[in-house]
């Protein structure tokens, strides 16, 4: 039992000490698996189980003030990656770039940048934690909880083991996507109205699924390349995992804005005032936005909805 215990001990140092990069392996919450681990676990632990069962009796809270500074940090932060790698990109070869692992100036900000979309990449936890405290429990799908925590787990094998190279594409690429995500979600805040557009959420959607296309062409394009310097191992760990990215998001795309779902319209409330009505009505759980209908009533249980430039749909009150 001892010498198992030794050996297993050995096996760890020479994997988690031995094996990473010392420029980045006493930085916070890098090489150390059981830091990361721990986090996700406290993370997957709120998400799915603590928050949704705290929330159950409480009314939704109003973090809008947060959000509107967290996007707007998001927003600032991706801006700043994305700047910083294309200035490092400029000196990369696009389909084959090793690991400079010495301390020379360009290395040293390869370092610094794929640290920095680390943490972003522990930042983007928090977005789910709001989708708890705003029991907006339908968008923890499957879907977001495992980009998220796979999107943790990857970048820090990166940090930890190859930060820079050929696999930096990845942050360049995200964060230019992750600037246009946040600064729409940061819109739908300041303007509730630009939430209601079926149209620039469609857009955003079909920008992460080029995304993740052009990782994978990226990626894999290593397989093509035998005598490449850049760990040739990586392709299948990062390979599959944007391959499941992106089927999953097709998947996504396809039910939501090909195969939606047949629309019901529901009148969540009313209001009398005299002659003048006014009406809150919602499609799909979602409020359709007072511009997007003429509303009649027909009679004590039943409106008519005239979508503009569109049919006639009835909804019960």
């Amino acid at each position: 039992m001892a010498e198992i215990i030794r050996k297993a001990i050995k096996a760890y140092n020479i994997v988690f000490y031995d094996w990473t990069d010392p420029r980045t392996n006493s930085w916070f919450l890098v090489a150390k698996p059981y830091e990361g681990l721990i986090l996700l676990g406290l993370y997957l632990f709120f998400v799915l189980k603590l928050g949704p069962k705290w929330m159950k009796n409480r009314a939704p809270f109003n973090v809008n003030k947060l959000m509107i500074a967290y996007n707007i940090l998001q927003v600032f932060l991706c801006a700043y990656i994305f700047v910083e790698a294309t200035k490092a990109w400029g000196q990369y070869k696009l389909f084959c770039e090793p690991i400079d692992y010495s301390e020379s100036k360009d290395a040293l900000n390869a370092v610094n940048i794929t640290y920095l979309y680390y943490i972003s990449k522990l930042l983007d936890l928090i977005d789910t934690i709001f989708f708890v405290l705003r029991k907006k429990f339908s968008q923890i799908s499957f879907l977001h909880v495992y980009h998220h925590t796979g999107m943790v787990m990857l970048i820090w094998g990166g940090i930890t083991y190859l930060p820079g190279g050929h696999g930096t594409s990845v942050g360049l690429i995200n964060s230019f996507v992750h600037v246009v995500m946040y600064s729409y979600y940061l819109l739908t805040i300041v303007f509730p109205q630009v939430k209601y557009s079926l149209r620039w959420k469609k857009y955003v959607t079909q920008i992460q699924i080029i995304q993740f296309f052009l990782c994978v062409v990226h990626i894999g394009s290593l397989v093509f390349i035998p005598d490449c310097a850049y760990p040739r191992w990586v392709v299948t760990v990062f390979l599959p995992q944007n391959l499941f990215m992106l089927v999953l998001f097709v998947d996504f795309y396809i039910k939501t804005y090909i195969k939606k779902p047949k629309e019901n319209i529901l009148v969540i409330s009313t209001k009398t005032n005299g002659t003048k009505e006014n009406i809150e009505c919602y499609s799909n759980n979602e409020k359709t936005g007072d511009l997007q209908f003429h509303v009649d009533r027909i009679d004590d249980s039943k409106l008519l909805l005239r979508k503009v430039n569109q049919s006639e749909k009835y909804c019960k009150v």
